[in-house]
């Protein structure tokens, strides 16, 4: 007999919980990855996303042929075939029981429960184990017992718990005689550019990423994180998105860089820790209100809204054609990279659902379309503060100003530079001022947009829906 590892969302053998049960068993594992393409689709996954999970796909059948296991890779081309892909594939290789690690959009919830109902009709096991956050969705309660809406008081909640009984990583499986991988299906991820300097392929490279940033540049996050020309952030975000790092190994080295200090000691690992206790508390909402899966807003009153609809803005600010320098260098990033710098994610996403007043769904899927590290729970969270109709959001008379987000964190115009070519020789004043007549001359377009004006068309927009301001949290 068999027992089967469906890896989804964990591409790793480092602290993967799925795997360390199959082990424990005593009977043989084997890996299956299932290539679920067309729902990859449907769900807005991007070429560089298709390709960063493909290939760690491949690191991990490497990896684990190392070690003794196979990993099969199975075309399943929806959610709606999984259930007999898994069904055949356990028949044809004697499995008593398939562990996974669980998802928690609606559509992996819905996938789930057909998956079980296929197995247990043949006799054969499911467990579905919590390994993406370090306390599963739905663990960390109000005292009434229900989920919470607010971040500030399940962070207080969150921590309490984590400091009672803190979650221990699991070693990889020792090496047994080395197998060879299995076949791969007749596939090929679109085509993408994915550098390999700013995304480096395998565990090794993440724990690698993981430790250089714990080493010094964690103490400064609390500073540099702002600053998008430098480089301040971790980068680790697609590694955790695909699970080819743990949160439990971020946690332990986060910690052991402040001295086993949660909320005090050095500032910048506190506000690191803060982040990845986000990560947390948006997958907790995904769990607990599926409707945020299904396209629809956290706060049912902004439904109201009358979002404009208009193509030609929303390409101008998607080409990174606004005429605001910093709002259009993120989407360049965004555009080049696959990635874009936490805080132009925000004035990015003000800028469309506030300043333009289109519907924040259209930004939603477009970063998704673009994004090595998209990811359901976490930019839909994002897009939902920024646009004001998520939890905790903020309110919606908050419009960060590209003009000063761009004194603020980019004065000498260093980050506008390096993705805004046309302007790299204007002058810092021109740079700091849209429609400068050093910006025109190079080309550069005006301003699409008064600033004030567009303030107050959104706040009309707001109050004819009559929606009232939610309290800001994040700041």
């Amino acid at each position: 007999m068999s027992t089967i590892v469906w890896f989804r969302s964990d591409l790793r053998c480092d602290d993967n919980a799925a795997l360390s049960a199959a082990c424990a068993t005593g009977e043989r594992v084997i890996g299956l990855f299932l290539l679920a393409d067309a729902q990859w689709q449907r769900h807005d996954w991007g070429a560089r996303k298709q390709q960063f999970v493909w290939r760690h796909v491949l690191a991990l059948r490497a990896a684990l042929a190392r070690r003794g296991i196979e990993l099969w890779v199975l075309r399943a081309p929806r959610f709606s075939d999984a259930g007999q892909a898994l069904l055949d594939f356990a028949r044809e290789r004697h499995g008593s029981c398939v562990i996974a690690s669980a998802e928690y959009g609606a559509d992996e919830t819905e996938r789930d429960v057909r998956v079980a109902a296929a197995l247990a009709g043949a006799g054969i096991g499911w467990r579905l184990l919590q390994d993406y956050c370090l306390l599963p969705p739905g663990s960390v309660r109000t005292r009434e017992g229900a989920a919470f809406k607010v971040y500030s008081p399940f962070r207080r909640a969150w921590l309490e718990l984590v400091r009672v009984d803190s979650p221990s990583c699991m070693s990889a499986p020792e090496a047994g005689p080395p197998v060879e991988p299995p076949p791969l299906p007749a596939w090929e991820p679109p085509d993408a550019t994915l550098d390999p300097v700013w995304w480096p392929v395998g565990e090794e490279a993440a724990h690698d990423r993981l430790a250089d940033f714990c080493t010094d540049r964690i103490h400064r996050y609390n500073v540099d994180r702002d600053i998008p020309a430098l480089d301040g952030t971790s980068r680790l975000s697609p590694y955790l998105a695909v699970g080819v790092l743990s949160v439990r190994r971020c946690l332990q080295a986060a910690l052991a860089a402040n001295h086993g200090e949660w909320d005090s000691g050095s500032q910048g690992a506190q506000i690191w820790i803060n982040e990845l206790i986000w990560r947390e508390f948006y997958s907790h909402i995904l769990q607990a209100f599926p409707a945020v899966s299904r396209n629809r807003p956290f706060r049912p009153d902004t439904d109201r809204i009358s979002w404009r609809q208009d193509e030609a803005d929303f390409n101008r600010w998607r080409d990174g054609l606004t005429g605001f320098p910093l709002v259009d260098a993120a989407m360049r990033q965004l555009s080049a990279t696959g990635w874009m710098h936490n805080r132009l994610r925000m004035l990015a996403g003000m800028f469309l659902s506030k300043h333009l007043l289109i519907d924040w769904r259209r930004g939603e899927r477009c970063f998704m379309e673009e994004l090595v590290d998209g990811e359901l729970a976490a930019n839909n969270g994002g897009w939902q503060w920024s646009a004001s109709t998520g939890t905790d959001a903020a309110p919606y008379f908050r419009i960060l100003s590209p003009e000063r987000q761009a004194v603020r964190f980019d004065s000498e115009g260093v980050f506008v530079r390096e993705y805004l070519p046309e302007i790299a020789n204007c002058s810092r004043k021109a740079l700091l001022k849209p429609g400068h007549p050093e910006l025109l001359a190079a080309g550069y377009p005006a301003p699409m947009l008064d600033t004030r004006a567009a303030r107050e068309r959104v706040m009309s927009a707001f109050r004819n829906a009559g929606i009232e301001a939610a309290e800001d949290a994040r700041g």
